[in-house]
């Protein structure tokens, strides 16, 4: 039977919804996970025809498990992963053990912010920034730097990790606090640029570029920078476009992408396009299901496409403008009960209200994405009807917490 293999696995988001694809597809649909609670949970993964508990840090024992499929009679289609730290495992067992569309050196490439400011360090599109290996002494004075800037580690992933330095004493302490985290992380210090932010999915097919959305961002700075609110533009000025399909096609280019699927998060500065990063997958959380609702069809399923060896389209059978509202909270506690979801899901214009903890859950402010708690997906005529719904409909959503 032809099977596709999933590293990883979200409880919901893209990930989850890539699965629900392959099922669609008529695929046999193996997740590989090293989450007990998913194995725990297993009534929950209905559209998961195999769950199978693995050391995904053991690519022996991934392997092993593999060989098990083959010798059943398993006929391994893609083996792939739409989890940020999985892409490249996936894409080297799939050059081993399938067909692989993808280029798993660039992928690599993508999947580490080191190399991916390495890279393309002579581009325009690059901010200036400074590398501090793990070998190498924290030693730097102003004039090497201009406040305020971002410091990050180079694995990092979902806003973890990444956070704001104004000045030099701001940048020490947070070098050394993730020092402290992993002595053996690459540091990432880049000039912080202003600038409208926008996310951008992108799929290559045969060289061929494919814009899945253009999306604005919303990022609310607290400890970490968290994106909050995500408007999916119906309509892109041509300027904007055009610049776009030229800085798309130059990291094509240069990294020799012949086919796959990325997203951008770049921001828009006075003096043209900032790469903020790359990841290469589409972005997580409700992002396949607010392209669903704007435009008709689901990116992941394309995606998969891509993978099998056909080609992806992205032919629009609607066009709306579209506003996903992020709930984060000031507090943290264990959460007792949430009131307003109903009231919410009410709200003309809303497409679907999402609530990630369960009672008893401990929750707190946000310290990575990980750390959003629900959202509102909200379709307009405008993108400012379709934030102001999504926005109204969130505020209708209380957490009750119990402090500790």
């Amino acid at each position: 039977m032809g099977t596709i293999i999933f590293i990883g696995l979200n409880k919901s988001g893209s990930s989850r919804e890539a699965v629900k694809a392959a099922n669609e597809l008529d695929y046999y649909t193996v997740v590989f996970t090293n989450q007990e609670k998913q194995i725990q949970q297993r009534s929950e993964y209905k559209d998961v025809h195999q769950l199978t508990f693995v050391d995904l840090s053991n690519i022996e024992e991934i392997k092993k498990q593999i060989n098990i499929l083959m010798d059943r009679g398993n006929e391994i289609i893609i083996i792939t992963s739409f989890v940020a730290k999985y892409v490249q495992t996936a894409s080297m067992l799939a050059d081993e053990y399938c067909e692989n569309y993808l280029s798993t050196e660039a992928l690599a490439i993508m999947e580490n912010k080191e190399k991916t400011r390495t890279f393309f360090t002579n581009q325009s599109f690059t901010p200036r920034f400074k590398l501090i290996t793990k070998d190498m002494p924290f030693v730097l004075t102003n004039q090497m730097l201009i406040f305020p800037v971002v410091v990050k580690c180079a694995s990092s992933t979902g806003s973890r990790d990444v956070i704001f330095a104004e000045n030099m004493m701001k940048l020490e302490k947070n070098v050394n606090m993730l020092r402290s985290k992993d002595p053996s992380e690459t540091i990432i210090i880049e000039e912080y640029v202003n600038g409208d932010q926008y996310l951008v999915e992108v799929l290559v097919s045969n060289w061929r570029v494919l814009i899945g959305a253009v999306i604005k961002q919303e990022i609310t700075m607290g400890k970490r920078f968290i994106v909050t609110g995500y408007g999916v533009l119906a309509e892109v000025p041509r300027n904007l476009e055009e610049s776009l399909l030229e800085l798309i096609e130059t990291i094509v280019t240069s990294l020799e992408f012949q086919n796959g699927a990325f997203h951008l998060e770049i921001r828009l500065t006075e003096d043209g396009w900032r790469l903020i990063e790359i990841n290469p997958r589409i972005s997580g959380g409700a992002m396949n299901k607010m392209i669903q609702a704007a435009f008709g069809y689901s990116l992941v399923e394309e995606t998969l496409k891509l993978l099998i060896g056909e080609t992806p389209s992205l032919v629009k059978f609607t066009n709306h403008y579209v506003f996903t509202q992020y709930v984060i909270l000031d507090n943290k506690g264990i959460l007792e009960k949430v009131t307003g979801k109903g009231r919410a899901a009410a709200t003309p214009g809303v497409v679907e209200v999402y609530v990630k903890p369960k009672s008893g859950t401990y929750v707190t402010p946000p310290l990575s994405m990980g750390h959003r708690y629900a959202y509102v997906i909200a379709r307009g005529d405008t993108l400012e009807e379709a934030e102001n719904i999504a926005k109204q409909a969130a505020n209708e959503i209380t957490f009750h917490l119990r402090r500790e």
